[in-house]
């Protein structure tokens, strides 16, 4: 559920979730307004900016508790530095509403391509697609 629009960054997430196992697709977008199918778990995708955490506030203060299974939430750096101090305590705060939060690291190949395939193809964008799997898997 890419929350700032569906960009790069949220298109290659969808990707990197579907897995190299050869199973085909596993992840899929959703957008605003649409409910969350029935035996998924939720993966919420934000830019690591201010605003994206303003946003993620607002739909995770309307989460629904017990019918939806907490959310996953994927930061993608937009910049090679820390989140703003203002967005890593909206992070810490919303934190215990979260299934749990991963970091994708800053990837400057975003900038520069022109399909999902071109990014995945990247040497950095695969190892951070592994360790982004591992990690929402609990590996």
């Amino acid at each position: 559920m890419p929350i700032h629009g569906y960009d790069i960054a949220a298109a290659v997430v969808l990707r990197m979730l579907d897995g190299d196992d050869g199973r085909g697709l596993r992840a899929r977008g959703i957008g605003p307004g649409e409910p969350v199918p029935y035996g998924v778990q939720p993966v919420i995708v934000i830019p690591s900016t201010v605003y994206g955490t303003v946003l993620l506030e607002a739909i995770v203060r309307g989460w629904p508790t017990g019918a939806v299974p907490r959310p996953w939430l994927v930061v993608v750096a937009d910049a090679p530095a820390r989140p703003a101090p203002a967005a890593r305590y909206r992070l810490r705060a919303l934190s215990g509403r979260l299934a749990g939060i991963a970091y994708l690291p800053y990837l400057p190949v975003l900038r520069a391509v022109e399909r999902v395939e071109d990014a995945l193809a990247d040497g950095a964008v695969a190892r951070a697609a592994a360790r982004l799997r591992a990690q929402l898997e609990g590996k």
